[in-house]
């Protein structure tokens, strides 16, 4: 595992400075956003008209504290990096979402999920303190017992809140490799029985399961991936899947495994989930030649974006009479008693298999962000949702309204009592997303650190895509 090293706090405070001057060189009025090179976004954003914001100096690991279990991160710092610092001494973050190139700052002020997000809530919930530039221009430092308000609204604010240049989070202790059981159920409601008892006790089988996802193949197959940190067996082997070898493809073949720490955090990342196929890298041929180091989810990304700018795939379904497509790039969550009524009514409207599903509960009332609302993404706590993942297209054929699957799912998804993640397109009317996404308290916080309107709105960058 190859890491930056720490950058240090003296080479932080430069770092922030850097970011202010460029902060103060945006004439007033004009959009607030940052200079980065890389996006795990899905929506498109109009050009902007001024440079960006320089986060050059914020993409490192600043310090990690051992005995405490905490680290201070800064805000573009990859999971990649950050997991490069940790994982050496036995640590890692509560909560690592599944593709390298995530930022941590963009999964607090984002949303982020992942396996241990049955016990561990989400990202932000792990966060101890954090600095913020806020459209003052001031970097403020805020915590649950400093500026609370904008502490709690700080999560899935997208940037219209400000930026995050440094958090303190906690950390876990792990070993060095990850047991895997693969469960299959060909019954949806047995799935979501399972699900809600392994949140509940925290074990299948008389088995301690320390992290859970799952994979949905079809209406009667399904499976549940239970974790359980371990020390490898002596003469184990492990698995590789960073290699020939495709991990979704395994959780059919084979009903146990064995990985390492770090190989099971980015099991996901080599083919991007099972998307790299869309790019003929799932091929055998094709896999041979393609370099391993291009075998990562921001080069399949980045493939996307230059897609979307040329319009290729668009003009060949054209040019062969193929119905126009939309893409359905998504990740949901609906409490788990609705869990198979929403994969019903998928699979009737949608039709796209695989998807992914990972439970999630608020943390509980033990840690420094459990028990709290977070007004921009407000989970019941206590209540287990499951995230629903699916991303690819979909036919609509001519005619058809702008986004009409994806509205769809945004019906169904707040009518069982969900939420959906803003990372991708959304179609919300203002009074709906007001109602699901806290914006009331978002428009109190700014007007405290944001007098003059420096950053956009919510809705303004989620739904009107500014």
């Amino acid at each position: 595992m190859r890491g930056r090293g720490l950058v240090g706090a003296a080479a932080h405070e430069v770092g922030v400075r850097r970011l202010q001057d460029s902060f103060a060189a945006i004439p007033p009025g004009q959009p607030v956003r940052l200079a980065k090179r890389t996006s795990n976004l899905f929506r498109p954003r109009g050009q902007l008209s001024t440079p960006g914001l320089d986060v050059s100096g914020l993409d490192g690991v600043v310090s990690v504290d051992v005995p405490r279990r905490t680290a201070d991160v800064q805000g573009m710092c990859t999971y990649e990096d950050l997991v490069a610092a940790t994982l050496p001494h036995g640590l890692m973050p509560l909560v690592v979402p599944q593709l390298r190139t995530i930022t941590l700052g963009g999964a607090v002020t984002g949303l982020g999920i992942e396996s241990t997000s049955f016990r561990n809530g989400l990202p932000h919930e792990s966060v101890l303190e954090m600095d913020v530039l806020v459209g003052s221009g001031e970097v403020v430092t805020t915590s649950p017992d400093r500026k609370p308000e904008l502490f709690a609204a700080f999560p899935n604010s997208y940037g219209s809140l400000g930026y995050a240049t440094r958090l303190r989070i906690e950390l876990e202790q792990v070993p060095t490799h990850v047991a895997l059981r693969h469960v299959r159920f060909g019954d949806r409601s047995a799935l979501a029985e399972a699900i809600a008892a392994i949140c509940d006790e925290r074990t299948y089988d008389g088995v301690r399961v320390d992290a859970v996802d799952g994979t949905v193949f079809a209406r009667d197959e399904a499976y549940l991936t239970l974790a359980t940190w371990t020390a490898r067996p002596a003469g184990t082997p492990t698995s590789d899947y960073g290699g020939q070898q495709i991990y979704y493809r395994s959780i059919r073949e084979r009903t146990e495994d064995l990985l390492t720490t770090e190989d099971y955090l980015w099991r996901w990342d080599t083919d991007w989930f099972w998307c790299s196929g869309a790019f003929g890298a799932q091929h055998p041929l094709v896999r041979r030649v393609w370099p391993r180091r291009w075998r990562r989810s921001d080069v399949y990304h980045r493939l996307v974006g230059w897609d979307r700018r040329l319009g290729i795939v668009d003009r060949i379904d054209q040019a062969r009479k193929r119905p126009a497509r939309e893409r359905v790039i998504q990740d949901v969550e609906v409490p788990v008693e609705w869990l198979g009524e929403f994969l019903d009514w998928f699979d009737d409207h949608v039709a796209m298999t695989p998807v992914w599903v990972c439970p999630l509960r608020l943390r509980e009332p033990d840690g420094p962000g459990s028990a709290r609302h977070w007004p921009a993404y407000p989970l019941d706590p206590g209540r287990t949702y499951v995230n629903i993942g699916f991303w690819g297209t979909v036919p609509v054929g001519p005619g058809a309204r702008d986004g009409v699957i994806n509205r769809a799912v945004e019906e169904k998804v707040h009518a069982l009592g969900g939420h959906k993640s803003l990372y991708s397109e959304a179609f919300y009317d203002p009074a709906t997303f007001a109602t699901l996404y806290g914006t009331a308290t978002l428009d109190a916080v700014r007007a405290t650190y944001d007098p003059d309107d420096r950053f956009t709105t919510l809705y303004e960058k989620a739904v009107r895509r500014r």
